[in-house]
Parts: structure tokens; C-alpha cells; sequence
């Protein structure tokens, strides 16, 4: 999907009813940092910011509903960390099995960590606590 077909998806009159929206308030975005890494906190917030955005182009074509309750609920983004890579990988793909909007970031190497570091997971978009479930566990970063 192309910018302008993202940003026309975004301003268009939605084919949701008002009621299902409200339905969806809680919804939110969760970002899970592979703690083994050691990265720097510089690093860590570029590889959050490339995970919320790839979480919402990717939510914004599949998820249209979650996506514009998020937008219009002040985009709620709550950063978590994993014990390392398996943990992450593990409950990414139970949410994927979910039907949860799921997301990786791997590093591409240039700077502190080694290239293809599976540095972060996103889930959501989406109801607060259908993620929840799978990440009441996990410590805020």
C-alpha cells in the first residue's frame, strides 16, 4: 500500500458503525524489546519507533476497525521486554495464532548488535485484553 493509499485509508469515511467503535476504546499497542540484547536506550527507541510504525501500516490494511479505534483513542503504546529471543519469538507467534496483528524488527546490523537480531515484537493494534493475556507476565521496560 502506497502513502497516499494509506493516508486516503485513514481519512475515509469509515463503513463501521459508531456503536462497534465503541466497542474497540480499549484497544492498544504493545512493544516487546528482546532484553538479552543489551541495547543502548538510543537503540531501543529507534527499534520501538520502527515496529509502531510497521504495527500500524500493517494493521491499517488488515485490521481497519482496531486500527481507526486506536487512532482515535489516543493511541495507547505500552513498551515490555522479553527475557530474550525464544520468549519473544514464542509469544509472537501465539498471537499470530490469535489472529492478533503481529509485527517483527530484526536489526540490520550497522551499529551495536549483530545483523538479523530479532530486536522487537509488536501486537496490536488490537483489544487490550486479548493482548493482556499474553503478556501480563512481562515486565514494563
Amino acid at each position: 500500500m502506497g502513502i497516499r493509499s494509506w493516508i486516503h485509508s485513514l481519512t475515509s469515511p469509515k463503513r463501521y458503525s459508531e456503536s462497534y467503535y465503541y466497542s474497540l476504546k480499549k484497544v492498544k499497542l504493545v512493544l516487546i524489546v528482546n532484553n538479552e540484547l543489551k541495547m543502548g536506550k538510543g537503540k531501543i527507541a529507534a527499534q520501538v519507533g520502527h515496529a509502531s510504525v510497521k504495527a500500524a501500516l500493517l494493521a491499517s490494511e488488515k485490521y481497519p476497525a482496531e486500527m481507526q479505534s486506536w487512532l482515535s483513542n489516543g493511541q495507547k503504546k505500552v513498551v515490555l521486554k522479553a527475557q530474550g529471543a525464544l520468549e519473544l519469538e514464542e509469544i509472537i507467534r501465539i498471537a499470530k495464532k490469535s489472529n492478533l496483528p503481529t509485527c517483527l524488527i530484526r536489526d540490520a546490523g550497522k551499529t551495536q548488535i549483530p545483523a538479523n537480531s530479532l530486536t522487537v515484537g509488536g501486537i496490536g493494534p488490537a483489544p487490550s485484553e486479548k493482548i493482556d493475556e499474553l503478556t501480563k507476565h512481562l515486565k514494563l521496560m
